[in-house]
């Protein structure tokens, strides 16, 4: 598993290492060699660095600060996903609402404060910023973090005391080029498992275009507010919305038998259907279960589920082909990978024999292929089953053309051993009377969608034992 996450990881950090010595950091390290050179070895430069994290003085003298932290107490530790929202292209009715959304312009001189729901917690972290869908580049001006007042997710308040900097190779401010993604320097900053963290960001100059990164399947509430008040304790008057806008990822420093499950999913796994604030996706009730054994207790949670979201094709997001290299490959120490998707490739193919032969025999190749990809990496691969979707009035058709290729779909997940483990999603919530239907006590109402009741009973269907 090391052996790929260091692979990997250099795509998108080598650029942006734990300590940038700027200019004047230069010309600190300059002074500190020649203090080495005189035998003075005393002297610590620390732009910018957790109290927790300590640079050799021979590593700053070398400018060579990438390897820091393995001179961090604890040197079996490392860095784990903890939380994710797969970035997107932001759709017209889900940018922020006026005036935050200009003519070519968004978030100028505003702050924006969100909360995510971590599942493993550590005693370090660090935040992803992506810009993989802007037209310009992202210049981001401030970001803290703190703990959300009562620990409680979607709230605007802060708990006094709690708020802390967050750097970028040891400057505040940065601009995220088109297209990339930035990682943050590590911040002593413990989190609890399962906890609630408030990241708030303040834009100057707002980003100029109206194409922007986000993930509009939050399902928890985020703020906007004029000016800059990232270490304000509460937003009174804030705008608010139930999308993230640009933060992408969460990273703990934690025990080296840490490791993540990553879940590529559609709106079933980004949770339509669940509650507000409530953190009761599937994958947010699988990360309880693992709590409640020591054996899987380490084990962090993942949700990469995109709403609309195709295996085959583009949609509301990139297709699963086009992203797993970033929502999977390239997200640290996943071990495990569960693909729950294929209903909306069946669902928007044309309902003709032909049609649905063919994307059945498409989504197969397509599995095949992430099956590959993930194992080559060192990840196990788990297959979920369809969920039915009878009675939903855009994807069932009255010949049942739709049906059979999700069947064709289920029966070669199921039989064709091509997956390290089958997760029988469709058995769990199908209705014994009626199985192309779902069980009318965790249909949300459209027949596609869960309840959480129905989401609990996906995560009760996930075997532990494969952790």
């Amino acid at each position: 598993m090391s052996s790929m996450v260091t692979r990997f990881r250099p795509r998108f950090i080598a650029k942006s290492p734990v300590l940038r010595l700027t200019t004047a950091g230069s010309l600190s390290a300059v002074i500190l060699t020649a203090l080495v050179t005189a035998g003075i070895t005393s002297a610590v430069v620390r732009p910018a660095q957790p109290a927790a994290v300590k640079v050799s003085v021979a590593a700053l003298a070398r400018g060579n600060t990438g390897n820091a932290l393995a001179d961090a107490p604890g040197r079996g530790a490392h860095w784990v996903g903890t939380w994710a929202a797969a970035p997107q292209l932001t759709e017209p009715g889900n940018m922020p609402p006026a005036p935050f959304t200009q003519d070519n312009l968004v978030f100028a001189d505003s702050t924006l404060r969100q909360t995510v729901h971590v599942s493993v917690g550590g005693r370090l972290i660090r935040l992803r910023f992506s810009n993989a869908y802007g037209g310009t580049d992202l210049p981001i001006t401030t970001v803290s973090v703190a703990m959300p007042l009562g620990g409680q997710a979607g709230v605007s308040a802060i708990q006094p005391g709690t708020s802390q900097a967050v750097s970028f190779g040891g400057r505040t401010a940065i601009d995220i080029p088109v297209g990339a993604q930035m990682v943050s320097d590590p911040l002593e900053y413990p989190v609890a498992t399962g906890s609630n963290l408030t990241v708030t960001i303040y834009l100057a100059a707002g980003q100029a275009s109206n194409s922007i990164t986000s993930h509009p399947g939050s399902r928890t509430t985020s703020y906007m507010l004029a000016g800059n008040h990232v270490d304000d304790g509460d937003l009174p008057g804030a705008a608010s919305v139930a999308h993230w806008y640009f933060l992408s990822n969460v990273e703990t420093w934690t025990a080296k038998n840490t490791a993540a499950i990553d879940v590529v999913g559609d709106s079933l796994t980004d949770g339509r259907g669940s509650t507000t604030n409530g953190n009761d996706r599937w994958t947010d009730q699988l990360f309880t279960r693992l709590q409640s054994s020591p054996g899987t207790a380490h084990i962090a949670v993942l949700n990469q589920g995109l709403g609309g979201n195709r295996v085959l094709n583009d949609g509301l997001g990139p297709n699963v082909l086009a992203r797993i290299d970033r929502d999977v490959l390239a997200q640290s120490e996943v071990k495990w990978l569960i693909v729950f998707e294929g209903v909306n490739d069946i669902g928007t193919a044309d309902a003709t024999p032909a049609a649905q032969k063919q994307v059945a025999a498409d989504l197969i190749a397509a599995y095949q292929q992430i099956i590959i990809r993930a194992h080559a990496a060192g990840i196990r691969v788990y297959g979920a089953t369809i969920t039915p979707f009878g009675g939903n009035t855009s994807y069932d058709d009255p010949n049942g053309y739709r049906e059979a290729a999700r069947e064709t779909a289920n029966d070669w997940i199921r039989s064709s051993r091509q997956f390290d483990a089958v997760l029988d999603f469709d058995r769990a919530i199908r209705d014994p009377a009626s199985p192309r239907e779902i069980n009318p006590s965790y249909d949300v109402g459209d027949h596609l969608h869960l309840t959480p009741a129905g989401y609990q009973v996906l995560a009760a269907a996930v075997p532990t034992r494969l952790f």
